[in-house]
């Protein structure tokens, strides 16, 4: 076996290793690199949407899908399909272009922004000094793909959520960016790998749990998981689509594979914010405890139970949280959580520089 596997090697280092310093080789690195990130997530998503389906299920005591593949297993896959072998219908008023560049617009700002996710040690496509404002940047242009949808579909239902979308989502990103400067500020570093590396040694060096700074970046951890969902317009902040007033928001005259298109960068956007929450506060993908065995595990292997930890929590909150109303979701976003983080920003700033002079 390991015969082969040195001929296998051998052959590999034939091939790849005259072209591998030269610009072609590393466009076909980068394009692979790309193709497997982005392969990977769609997998993923296929299953974490169908544990969402399941988890909201079992709140509600009933089995969820079950029939398509072992216990529902392919359920997903099934959806795919007929989604994609459905006709696309555009209404006739609607400005077309904008029409279906609006889900296309959503779905490829969802997956740039995995760019500079980093999954274990080396393992990241763009290794950005600057990654955490890239990808603030990326998740604020998401709230065009909802906008043009909601304008371009000529009906009042999408036109109404496409507006509260725009305000929700700007709402929250406020004070995403003021919690995501207090971590800046513990790690001395926006690139996402020195965060992750800043919190390795244990629980009580996560960004979450380190004793100095408890107090104040717990409740941070909790103010940004707040935001995510409100910026993923996930429950009980969906009052874009909110079925019980607008029948389905944004997406109303959507169906088909431009309706497809949405969903799935709705699902990429929530679980790219489950991987932010883990890099900033979960220590990425160092274990709890850096003793054995637990450290015998990849460390991508922690990073994608962390990730899936705080999926399930997303999904718990969708299952049992009652929906806002949308003065209640703007008083949260500006009264409460903008001075608190702003005041997390002010402490955190003290803590740094006076506990250097002491």
């Amino acid at each position: 076996m390991n015969g082969v596997m040195q001929s296998v090697a051998n052959w590999w280092d034939g091939v790849w290793g005259p072209i591998s310093g030269t610009p072609v080789g590393w466009t076909l690195f980068t394009t692979g690199q790309i193709l497997l990130v982005t392969v990977g997530i769609l997998l993923s998503l296929a299953f974490l949407l169908l544990a969402d389906r399941k988890i909201w299920a079992g709140v509600q005591m009933r089995k969820g899908p079950n029939v398509v593949g072992p216990f529902g297993l392919l359920q997903s896959f099934a959806d795919f399909l007929k989604f994609v072998t459905k006709e696309i219908v555009i209404p006739a008023g609607s400005d077309k272009v904008v029409f279906l560049l609006a889900p296309l617009l959503t779905f490829i700002l969802a997956f740039i922004g995995w760019a500079v996710v980093p999954f274990a040690p080396g393992w990241v496509i763009a290794d950005l000094n600057v990654g955490i404002l890239y990808l603030f940047a990326i998740s604020s242009l998401g709230v065009y793909g909802i906008i043009m949808g909601g304008w371009a579909s000529n009906s009042k239902y999408p036109f109404l959520g496409g507006l509260r979308s725009a305000a929700q989502m700007v709402s929250y990103e406020v004070s995403i960016g003021f919690v995501i400067v207090t971590v800046i500020l513990l790690a001395g570093s926006m690139n996402l790998s020195d965060i992750v590396n800043n919190q390795a040694g244990g629980l009580a060096h996560w960004h979450a749990f380190a004793p100095k700074t408890l107090v104040i970046m717990f409740p941070m951890m909790v103010i940004f998981f707040v935001s995510a969902l409100a910026e993923t317009n996930r429950p009980p902040f969906d009052l874009p689509e909110a079925e019980s007033e607008l029948v389905a928001g944004y997406q109303v005259e959507y169906s088909s594979t431009p309706y497809l298109l949405f969903m799935i960068g709705e699902y990429a956007n929530i679980v790219l914010m489950c991987a932010m929450l883990t890099i900033l506060f979960f220590g990425g993908w160092h274990p709890p405890l850096d003793v054995a065995p637990l450290t015998w595990l990849h460390p991508f292997v922690w990073f994608a139970l962390k990730v899936v930890f705080w999926f399930f929590m997303f999904a718990m909150v969708k299952a049992i949280v009652p929906r806002y109303r949308y003065d209640q979701l703007m008083r949260l976003g500006w009264k409460v959580f903008l001075p608190t983080s702003l005041v997390a920003v002010a402490l955190v700033a003290a803590i740094q520089v006076y506990g250097r002079v002491s």
